[in-house]
């Protein structure tokens, strides 16, 4: 009797549901789990509880949370992955090992040649493949993986005296170093951060990892390893390794998680040795669509008109790391399109666009945003972004590219979008200029997400009802019709799961203000471009604060009032 024969007996699996096994596993080769799991027939507890039963094995329900290194090692992780089997725990000379499919005879031939070799006696449990993929992934602990390979690496030093530049570009092209800067680039792949920063310390060499806008430390290494992890990190690079004593830049690509990943590389010159900062552009995270900003209602329609203009600037403000850039590519995406030609300025090219003509400008060789844009202009472009507006020559040759029939994308640093308009002024554009070129002001900051799995409604706390009520009653008339939210009842908190590695939070989304250039707010450009007239005006046009999308956010369920207040800034 096979197990979908137990699995009819015990009543959980319909003949409609069996044939549909049958064939997934003919077509697929996948095993009767999988498929079952995949096809969300049974939950997976009541699976394995009645594969238990039919295999006489017992089922491991609460496994350990962590596994020592030594115990997990007893079956090598290769033979783990190939026969879906990982130790548990060892009491005495008993090895507990977790088998997802103890009825393959190869796994136990092989837990056999293992219990002799090694020398243990073992007991074998059933553990479903949620578990089975939990302890796996501790063999790739970054602290475990960059520690097997130091030990190699302490080996091979106490051995050699390392003093010469062609000694450590040996030493750095070797294994043990090689895997230590390996393991740090792909966990910081896998865990989705945006910048990996290797920093000496007094007596220690820190990894710190930034995953939703916060550093982590997660490394500490012994401080003699900074030349050779440094040295490797630069001839990745193609950068001077016997150079320490200034600033460099680079950047190199590796291929990881089956798909391609650029990371950008600054050294910085410490008293304690060198520093690195490394960003990290994954394109399935720093790439995102239109839809995806969270931009919503208003704000949505206002830019989307903006970018079906033939013409006009589009002008995205906030301080470093808010987001800008994502914003700006998002709108390059949908206007990618096979009849037009798009030309962008960038300093550095961050993510590369099919289709998109992208240049990195050279200050150092007199390549500067000016420069590049009026090249920019032979080349008969009909879209151009420039990566930032950051002088009046820049300012005046994006404005002036607008005037002349182009779309233009960029940035600004402003607190707000309605102070777009007096820096304009400020960079020496002239008042009559700015209401024919500029369609639009996006002033934006990011919040982390709340986990979907796991977030908790609750009631809010009396001040912080006051505080939300407060800003929906300052909400745009024309806006509150739009919104189905009108009380704050309830909002949400993080809570933590093991799809969110126990945060609470997954993810970032904006929280943005947008404001559309209009006749009555040219009237105030020309007469009197006062910070607060412009916001008067962004008022009557329905424009929503940044504050007030994030607090509409927090009762959606997006993200927290914590998180809103932590960046929007009080009016």
């Amino acid at each position: 009797m096979s197990l979908i024969d137990e699995l009819i007996k015990n009543g959980v699996l319909d003949k409609e549901k069996v044939a549909i096994l049958e064939k997934e596993i003919k077509t697929s080769g996948k095993r009767e789990e999988e498929i079952i799991l995949e096809k969300d027939f049974l939950p997976e507890d009541v699976l394995f509880e009645i594969k238990s039963n039919y295999l006489k094995i017992p089922f491991k329900k609460e496994a350990p949370n962590e596994i020592s290194l030594e115990v997990l090692e007893l079956i090598p992780e290769e033979t783990a992955g190939f026969y879906i089997m990982v130790s548990l725990a060892k009491r005495e000379n008993i090895l507990e090992v977790g088998m997802v499919y103890p009825e393959d005879l190869s796994a136990q031939e092989a837990l056999q040649f293992l219990s002799r070799s090694k020398n243990f006696n073992y007991q074998v449990f059933l553990i479903t493949l949620s578990t089975f993929k939990k302890f796996f992934n501790q063999y790739r602990i970054p602290k475990r993986e960059v520690g097997r390979a130091l030990e190699e690496l302490e080996t091979e030093l106490a051995t050699e005296k390392i003093t010469k530049i062609a000694e450590i570009e040996r030493l750095v092209e070797e294994a043990p170093i090689s895997k230590v800067v390996a393991v740090i680039l792909r966990y910081a792949v896998e865990g989705e951060a945006s910048d990996i920063h290797i920093e000496p310390l007094k007596d220690k060499l820190r990894v710190r990892f930034r995953t939703l806008g916060a550093l982590h430390s997660s490394i500490l290494l012994p401080i003699r390893f900074l030349s050779a992890i440094v040295a490797r990190i630069k001839i990745l690079a193609n950068l001077k390794i016997d150079e320490s004593r200034i600033p460099q830049d680079g950047r190199f690509s590796t291929r990881t998680e089956d798909r391609d990943i650029d990371f950008r590389v600054s050294t910085f010159p410490t008293t304690l040795g060198e520093k690195v900062a490394i960003r990290v552009l994954d394109p399935r995270v720093g790439l995102k669509r239109f839809e995806e900003l969270g931009l919503k209602g208003r704000n949505f329609e206002v830019i989307k008109k903006a970018t079906q203009k033939p013409y006009g600037m589009i002008l995205a403000t906030g301080p470093t790391g808010c987001g800008k850039t994502t914003t700006l590519y998002a709108i390059l995406q949908t206007l990618n399109k096979e009849g037009v030609n798009i030309v962008t300025l960038e300093d550095p090219v961050e993510y590369c666009i099919e289709g998109v003509n992208q240049s990195q400008v050279r200050p150092e060789i007199g390549f500067d945003f000016a420069r590049g844009l009026r090249q920019i202009v032979r080349q008969d472009p009909d879209i151009v972004m420039v990566g930032e507006i950051r002088d009046q020559e820049t300012a005046s040759l994006a404005t002036h590219a607008a005037l002349t029939g182009h779309i233009v994308l960029s940035t600004l640093h402003t607190n707000n979008a309605a102070g777009v308009i007096p820096r304009l002024i400020d960079l020496k554009i002239q008042p009559f200029l700015i209401p024919p070129t500029l369609s639009v002001a996006i002033a934006q900051r990011l919040v982390r997400k709340l986990c979907s799995k796991c977030k908790k409604k609750i009631k809010p706390k009396k001040e912080i009802q006051d505080l939300i009520l407060r800003e929906l009653a300052e909400i745009p008339e024309k806006f509150k019709k739009e919104i189905k939210i009108k009380t704050a009842t309830y909002i949400f908190e993080a809570a933590g799961c093991k799809d969110c590695h126990n945060e609470g939070f997954s993810g970032r989304v904006g929280l943005f203000e947008v404001l559309e250039m209009t006749p009555q707010l040219a009237e105030i450009i020309l007469r009197e471009p006062s910070e607060r007239l412009i916001r008067e005006e962004a008022k009557r046009q329905g424009m929503v604060t940044m504050k007030q999308d994030g607090v509409l956010k927090a009762l959606e369920g997006d993200t927290t009032i914590e998180e809103v207040l932590r960046v929007a800034e009080e009016k």
